[in-house]
């Protein structure tokens, strides 16, 4: 439960930094960290698309059962 909300939060975040990246051609990382390739920033990419992938698990999980369950009393 805590990797799949920690993934989802790096996917969100990868998400954003691309959507800066497509809408302003800002990379947040790359700002962040001094350049798209230094060492910080590459492990920063790099968990995201681990996260990334990690979330595609999400989509095949069954989900819980939700319902209230009833007792036969």
């Amino acid at each position: 439960m805590f990797l799949d909300k920690l993934a989802l939060t790096l996917a969100v975040i990868g998400g954003v930094n691309w959507g800066s990246v497509g809408l302003f051609n800002f990379d947040l990382v790359a700002f962040l960290c001094g350049g798209s390739g230094t060492w910080l920033a590459r492990i920063i990419y790099t968990l995201v698309g681990l996260a990334a992938l990690w979330c595609i698990t999400l989509l095949f999980r069954p989900e819980p059962d939700s319902r209230p369950r009833q007792s036969h009393a």
